[in-house]
């Protein structure tokens, strides 16, 4: 991990930013144009993709072409989107020492961490160079023939690679292999290999586990596969995963993060590592990834002894009285003792 002054640099050379905006939505637009106006007015310039330009229609900015050029001279690339806008950046940045950053304005959003509400404090790090920045683990996935052969089709992830069938009335019959050694076989719809980045996206989807995006590990997760055992697995990040796909015409596919497809020969294998090429996020807020899991997926957490249940998605009002005193939350939400629960209360709640 780096931080800002670092990803800023020191030489006194013109600073860029390039901004990956979802279109289609007025108010995204509306909101990076406030955002491009106000990084101009701080000197620094402001580059956009000429698939974006028309719409956002900001005076003085650059127009590139969306590529590996697109980020070249970038410091950091502002993503005003959802996770699909954020992953279309990373194909933009991966290729130098650009940064990502984004304004979540998707659904969930794990990837793009800035609420849109916090879009000033997030301008604000980024004038000053008050981030930091860390390199998330990505994947490389190369597609062999049935003579072990490489075809030349590869392509990396940041979310996950999923080899899934190409008919929806077939089953995907699959042998996995970690390090070269098979490990077990079965019949499924795919077979995610995914990153700790990923495991919130797809691969959580499929019943993987969430992992820590600063843990180190490989993650093989099944999809709705026919078997006893098929437990998502959790690998050394210089495991080797492979997925091999039978010779008898099911049609099998690469998917890596939705965006970019290969498909896989007859009787073909998909090889998937570690890339040595990380993806780098700059994180402008101090939040942990566990205060984000339960913000993102408002999750419960008052201690039975400070709640009770009235229902799902229904807790009590918490109060400063342990219930080991014997003090009661009654249905209608307040704090009775055993005395009056005993002889009933006047309002006929108990």
């Amino acid at each position: 991990m780096t931080d800002g002054t670092a990803a800023c640099g020191s030489g006194p050379g013109t600073r860029r930013v390039l901004l990956a905006v979802h279109t289609g939505r007025s108010d995204i637009v509306q909101l990076a144009r406030s955002a491009a106006a106000r990084l101009t007015a701080a000197g620094i310039v402001v580059r956009l993709l000429d698939d974006e330009a028309e719409a956002m229609a900001v005076p003085g900015a650059e127009v590139c072409a969306f590529g590996p050029a697109a980020s070249d001279g970038v410091e950091i690339v502002l993503v005003f989107g959802g996770d699909g806008t954020f992953l279309r950046a990373a194909e933009l940045a991966r290729n130098t020492d650009a940064a990502i950053t984004g304004v979540n304005l998707g659904r969930v959003g794990f990837l793009a961490e800035t609420e849109p509400e916090a879009v000033e404090e997030m301008l604000t790090a980024v004038e000053n160079c008050e981030y930091e920045v860390e390199e998330r683990l990505t994947l490389d996935a190369v597609v062999l023939d049935a003579d072990g052969v490489p075809t030349g089709a590869e392509t990396w992830a940041l979310n996950e690679v999923s080899v899934e069938k190409v008919e929806r009335s077939r089953v995907l019959d699959v042998v996995l292999e970690v390090d070269g050694h098979p490990l077990t076989s079965f019949g499924c719809d795919g077979i995610l290999c995914a990153t700790p980045t990923g495991s919130t996206a797809y691969a959580f989807s499929a019943g993987g586990p969430v992992v820590w995006p600063d843990v180190e590990a490989l993650l093989l997760v099944p999809t709705n596969a026919h078997a006893l055992f098929a437990r998502p697995l959790v690998t050394s990040p210089t495991s080797v995963l492979t997925v091999a796909v039978p010779p008898d015409g099911t049609r099998a596919r690469v998917s890596a993060d939705g965006r970019r497809i290969i498909e896989v020969p007859d009787g073909g294998r998909v090889e998937v590592r570690r890339s040595d090429r990380p993806v780098r996020i700059a994180r402008v807020n101090p939040t942990s990834f566990g205060d984000r899991l339960v913000a993102k997926f408002g999750l419960p957490v008052r201690g039975f002894r400070d709640a009770r249940s009235h229902g799902p998605g229904h807790e009590a009002p918490t109060t400063r009285v342990n219930v080991l005193t014997g003090d009661v939350n009654t249905s209608d939400g307040v704090l009775r003792t055993p005395e009056e629960v005993r002889r009933g209360h006047e309002d006929g709640a108990a």
